[in-house]
């Protein structure tokens, strides 16, 4: 970006997170009550794949449905195939170069339309959200928060990157450093957080400059393909992206094997999380650079709670953090330690707290959860849940719930010892084991005892323990005297260590660099 450019165009605002509804008043209710009649007047509609500006059928079809009531189709998606896989590698690679040479200021501008465009359309993505993905009225307008905040974040950050700071100069020299998109990137988001997470990683990846392929998750299509709408009602490209539903085994293992894809970001379970990593890693005939791989993975997030914490904030945080949004949360709280002094008080609150918790719809607003997202997740929960019963004490929970969907109830086990398989396998629903402290270093070294390192929280008023956590709690995102959940662009960058993925730290300052790569140039000075 010029110098000219700079002093004729005003800056930005300063970036501020998108506002959450709670909808507490009448006439938010009501609005929120007519985008979900406007939404389930379009289930069962059809949707093609979108391969550089080109809509394609075929036939076969993956449907998607709503996890409150399985028996309603929410979309009908073509799915690709292999050679279709590779077209749209193909495709974004050609169409890379004229892309990666549009001015930042450009880019910027399209992905600001684009925040403005979800801002517009909120109310109906919060419907598609709680009807494809299961979430609550909050829960999916945090989604669509979030999704917001990470196009305007980025935007802020790609003009940043536009002007690295001054290196030092050499005597006779200018010495300057770039920042160059990479290429063709493959973007695989999850289906927990299928707006934020695909917004943010595709609008990272391309106003950094690079053309992309996204595969959404087979339960959330419909979500992606509305995504796309927008994109392309924002001004980017037709060429600049390609949206492909279908399964990993069929077109996302081609994605990623492809020699021409230059970089990977995934968000998803650990074993898709390696699988993708080892393709990657494999050089292809052809293939000119080491691909990139962006990846979050999974946790086994602890909350610690200390004998000198306000036991009643602690109960609030864990129950927040482990039942938010069914505790499909790659951040939920799954292992509450607790310090025997205050082991069997914790408990009790605890336990009434869950009492309070009401499962249903989520299209429901009354009910805190909805449904799990999916069959097999279900019966996966459930399986873990029995297991638990054999290895520790049920305080609360343990069957699913009522009605036709894919209910669970809020589930607490006790007496968890670290070995035991809930307490160290990610289960990805509503179950939380509890395990007994010794004291404050035991529950640190037994928070630690994990091969993730996603988030953690502790409870305490103690500044030297609260400082030894700061210093041996091994996690990317650490939250002292609040839940493990709900990290905020801008202010929580995000992304965790070990199994946990890249550390690749969403939503802060450092992102933009997973997708682009710097150029230093010195130039003789005559």
């Amino acid at each position: 970006m010029s110098s000219t450019t700079t002093e004729r165009e005003p800056l930005l605002a300063a970036f501020s997170n998108e506002p959450v509804s709670a909808f507490s008043t009448a006439a938010e209710k009501h609005a929120m009550e007519k985008a979900l009649e406007a939404v389930r007047a379009q289930f069962g509609r059809d949707y093609d794949l979108l391969i550089a500006g080109r809509r394609e059928k075929s036939a076969d079809k993956l449907k998607s449905l709503n996890p409150s009531q399985p028996d309603q189709v929410v979309g009908i998606h073509s799915k690709g195939t292999a050679e279709q896989a590779n077209e749209a590698v193909e495709a974004a690679f050609d169409y890379f170069p004229e892309w990666s040479a549009t001015p930042v200021e450009t880019r910027v501008g399209m992905l600001l339309r684009a925040a403005a465009l979800i801002r517009e359309r909120k109310l109906e993505f919060d419907a598609w959200l709680v009807y494809e993905a299961g979430k609550t009225w909050p829960e999916a307008d945090g989604d669509v928060s979030e999704a917001i905040d990470f196009c305007e974040y980025y935007a802020r950050q790609m003009l940043r990157m536009s002007k690295p700071d001054p290196l030092v100069q050499m005597p006779g020299e200018r010495d300057e450093m770039v920042y160059l998109p990479l290429g063709v990137g493959v973007i695989i988001p999850p289906w927990n957080f299928p707006l934020a997470i695909m917004a943010g990683m595709t609008s990272a990846a391309l106003v950094a400059g690079n053309t992309v392929v996204i595969k959404p998750s087979s339960d959330t299509p419909t979500i992606a393909a509305k995504f796309a709408e927008v994109l392309l009602q924002a001004g980017f490209p037709a060429t600049s992206f390609s949206l492909l539903a279908g399964s990993g085994s069929v077109i996302g293992d081609v994605l990623v094997q492809h020699p021409k894809t230059r970089f990977i970001a995934f968000t998803g379970s650990r074993d898709v999380g390696l699988h993708i990593n080892e393709l990657a890693a494999k050089p292809q005939k052809g293939q000119v650079w080491i691909k990139r791989v962006v990846a979050e993975m999974g946790g086994k997030d602890a909350i610690v709670v200390d004998r000198e914490a306000d036991l009643d904030s602690a109960v609030k945080g864990v129950l927040w953090s482990a039942f938010g949004y069914q505790g499909q949360k790659c951040s939920a709280c799954s292992r509450a330690i607790v310090d025997q002094a205050i082991y069997d008080e914790f408990l009790e609150k605890l336990k009434a707290g869950v009492s309070e918790l009401t499962v249903g719809p989520s299209e429901q607003p009354g009910n805190y959860m909805g449904p799990v997202i999916n069959a097999g997740a279900k019966r996966s929960i459930l399986e873990y849940v029995e297991v638990g019963k054999k290895e520790g004490r049920l305080i609360a929970g343990g069957s699913a719930g009522a009605g036709d969907g894919y209910f669970i109830q809020p589930t607490v086990i006790a007496d968890i010892d670290s070995k035991a398989r809930i307490f160290q396998e990610e289960i990805f629903g509503p179950v939380l084991a509890v395990t007994k402290a010794r004291d404050f270093d035991h529950a640190i070294e037994l928070a630690n005892d994990s091969e993730y390192g996603l988030t953690g929280a502790v409870f305490s008023k103690n500044p030297d323990k609260i400082r030894k956590a700061r210093e041996q709690f091994f996690v990317g995102n650490l939250y002292i005297n609040r839940k493990c959940t709900g990290a905020m662009v801008g202010a929580h960058p995000f992304g965790g260590f070990n199994m946990s993925g890249t550390d690749s730290k969403a939503g802060g300052p450092d992102y933009l660099l997973q997708f682009l790569q710097a150029k230093s140039i010195a130039e003789r000075v005559v």
